[in-house]
Order: structure tokens, then sequence, then C-alpha cells
């Protein structure tokens, strides 16, 4: 029998970001009596087994309707398909209704969920050893993950820097910042939106200091009720410096694991030609996940054909979901805490909230919340590189019901009241 040591295996194995995803994604199921506030999955009020029919035939059709033969529709959707995908040119459509962004389908890649657009994209960009990330802190743990995987190091930025300043001093310590990560609508894990006037001032630093973006934007379409939805980074950019990352997790199906990456930068090669950064990328592809299921693009593709490729128009109930849900836990945070020794954001929409309390946050607690509160919810040090303590936790709001919170934000103030002094 052959014996590995941890120690002889790639580093990232025991980074914390790689341990923060299974151990968030696990965890609900080691105690399945808890109500859990961790989650960032969406509702399954509305999955249907019968959709996935519905859908499939509808991509059929649409393939017949360009001229498929019956020998060719079956092809599609049952044998490998090209790397950069087989439902890009819906998803170009479903961009320009949605979010006023306007690509070639050409530069689009469909890849399995966004966590492989992340990593093609991170690939593509460390080159060389003073490469780094530069990441909106505090920071998805997908992206961070990732970047270790490829032994990119990131650099976190904080919200309140300004990032022009972060990228000269990074140039000043010999490193070359290659992009910088942002979830500008209701991130995770802060929930925070960046407005229309700070989205700008992140084009002109990127235009400035010859910087990419990399958007990603899981929960745009879900703002709260009453609030105007903001234009994407993408949707502003006239110079090309938005890599935009794309999700149907939270607005089709999560278990058909279908993203995307439109990535139209011009890439110059050494004889002189141009193509775009898409095509480097589904270079990429082709060494990790050959292609994306055509099954699974099939039942996405059906949906956007379904909603005439408007996913706001698909996700109304769902919205209504979740900012009911958002309002439950805010307002019964305020109802709980009304005397100033716990604070907390309000987002004006997405899943998320954050909770800030006087005394350290970590993975200990949480058992100790599971197994003796029965609540489930996310110690925020799992969004940070190591450091001070952090004392703050996030809420979900996505996966429950409005009594389940209740329930769950009474559990989630017993424990608060016994860890106070």
């Amino acid at each position: 029998m052959a014996d590995l040591r941890l120690t002889e295996l790639h580093g990232s194995l025991t980074d914390r970001a790689l341990n923060s995803m299974n151990f968030l994604n696990e965890v609900s199921h080691h105690y399945p009596d808890a109500i859990s506030l961790a989650a960032g999955r969406p509702t399954e009020e509305f999955f249907d087994l019968a959709d996935l029919h519905t859908y499939l035939d509808l991509f059929a059709d649409h393939l017949r309707t360009q001229g498929y033969d019956e020998p060719a529709v079956r092809r599609t959707i049952f044998q490998y398909g090209r790397t950069k995908g087989i439902v890009h040119d819906l998803v170009a459509r479903n961009l320009a209704v949605d979010e006023d962004i306007h690509v070639d389908p050409e530069a689009i890649v469909i890849t399995v969920g966004c966590q492989e657009a992340m990593v093609l994209t991170l690939r593509a960009l460390r080159a060389g050893a003073t490469d780094v990330l530069l990441a909106i802190s505090p920071t998805y743990v997908g992206i961070t993950g990732a970047a270790r995987l490829l032994d990119f190091p990131v650099v976190p930025v904080a919200e309140d820097v300004d990032l022009a300043t972060v990228v000269k001093a990074t140039r000043a310590d010999g490193l070359r910042p290659r992009a910088c990560y942002v979830m500008p609508d209701f991130a995770n894990p802060s929930g925070l939106s960046l407005d229309l006037e700070s989205r700008r001032r992140l084009l002109e630093v990127a235009a400035e200091q010859d910087l990419l973006l990399i958007e990603d934007n899981p929960y745009g379409l879900f703002p709260a009720e009453g609030v105007d939805r903001v234009p994407t980074l993408k949707a502003l950019d006239t110079d090309r410096r938005v890599v935009y990352l794309g999700s149907f997790a939270k607005t089709g199906l999560p278990g058909a694991r279908v993203g995307y990456v439109v990535a139209d930068q011009t890439v110059e090669a050494p004889d002189g030609s141009f193509g775009v950064l898409a095509d480097e990328l589904s270079k990429i592809k082709s060494m990790v996940t050959v292609n994306t299921s055509p099954v699974a693009q099939a039942v996405i593709g059906g949906k956007l054909l379904a909603n005439d490729f408007s996913l706001v128009a698909a996700n109304r109930r769902e919205r209504e979901i979740y900012a009911a849900n958002l309002r439950a836990i805010t307002d019964g945070l305020a109802a709980r805490f009304p005397h100033g020794e716990v604070s907390w954001t309000i987002p004006s929409g997405g899943f998320f909230v954050v909770v800030t309390v006087p005394f350290p946050v970590d993975d200990v607690l949480l058992e100790t919340s599971a197994h003796e509160y029965g609540v489930l919810w996310t110690p925020m040090s799992h969004f940070y590189d190591a450091g001070p303590p952090i004392h703050a936790l996030r809420l979900s709001c996505s996966a429950v019901t409005t009594a389940q919170i209740d329930a769950a934000l009474n559990r989630l103030a017993a424990l608060i009241a016994d860890q106070l002094p």
C-alpha cells in the first residue's frame, strides 16, 4: 500500500480556503436537526422534475428551428460538445435582455459552474512569479481557494481603501497585479453593494492602472422590494476592462452546474494576429473538463427559451421570497437586540446579512451553536486571510422560511446572550 504524506502534496491542501469550502458545504449534514442560516443555496420551493423535460424539449425544438436534423439534435445533446459550449448564443441574448451587456457569443465560454470560470481566468492570468490577484475583502472563499490551487497570491483590498493606492503599493513591492476580483451586487459574504459612482470609479482606476476587473455576479437579480438595480461593471465597461463571471446556480438550476465567463479582451499572439481571451480560456478548459455537460446546458438553454431569455422574469417568485426573508432577518435582529451590543448590515438585496458581536466567532463556536442551540451560520473568519479574530458571522436568508428564520433567530439570540459578559 502506498503511504503519502500531506506535506508532500500540493501546499493548497492544507490551506484554510480549501478546507472552508468543504466545511461550509457539509456542516449542515452533520447537524440535520439544526436550522441552517448558513447555506447560500437558492430556495427549493419551485423545483419541479417535470420542468427538466420541458426545458430539454424546448432546447431540442430550438435546435430544429436552427436547421438541425434529428441525428444532429441527438448528437448535440448526447455527445461531447464544443469546448466553449452549445448555449453561448442564448446566454448572450440573456445578457442583453437582463443586463444590457452586449457581447459576441464567441466571447463567452460556458463552464462547469462559476467555479470553473474562476479557475480558467486565474490560470490564464497567472503568468509569472511576481503576478498577484487583488480581491476586495472580505472575499468569497471560492476565488481565494482557486487562487491557492494555482499558486496565485491574493492581496486583499479593504472595502474602504482606494484600489489605486493598493495597486501602486503592490507594484512598489516588485509585484504585478493582474486583476482585481469584485462582487459589486449584494456580495458574498458582506451582502453589500457598490453604488453607481463607486462602479465608475473602479473602471476609471482600472483604466488608469492598466488593470483588469473580474466581476462576479451571482446575486444581481435579487434586489429587495423597491430597490432599483444598478448597472453591472460590464454594462458600464467601454474599454473591455471587465472579465464577467456568471452562474445559473441561483437563477436557473444549481444542480445543472452551468456557469460562464465573458472574456472579450483582445489577445495578441506572437505572430501579430489577434484573438479574444475566451479562445485562450477554452484551451485551458479543454484540458480541465473537456466540455460542460451538453445535457445540463440544454436544460439551462430551455429555461432561457421558456422565459424569453429573461431570468429577471423567471425569478419573480424567488425574488419576493428572498426580499421577505431578508426583511425578516433584519427586523428580527432589531427586535431581539435593541440596545446596540450587537449590530448588523442592512443589505439592499441578495442573500446575506453580517452580524457583528462583541466576542470572537470561529468554527468551535459554530459547532456549539449547532449542537447545543440548533442553529447554523457562517463564521466571517472564513472570508479573511489569517489575522486577528473576527467578531462577526454571516446569516443567509435564501433557503429557509420566515417561520424558520424566527425560530433560528431565537436560538441565535440565546447563543449570543450566553456569550456576552
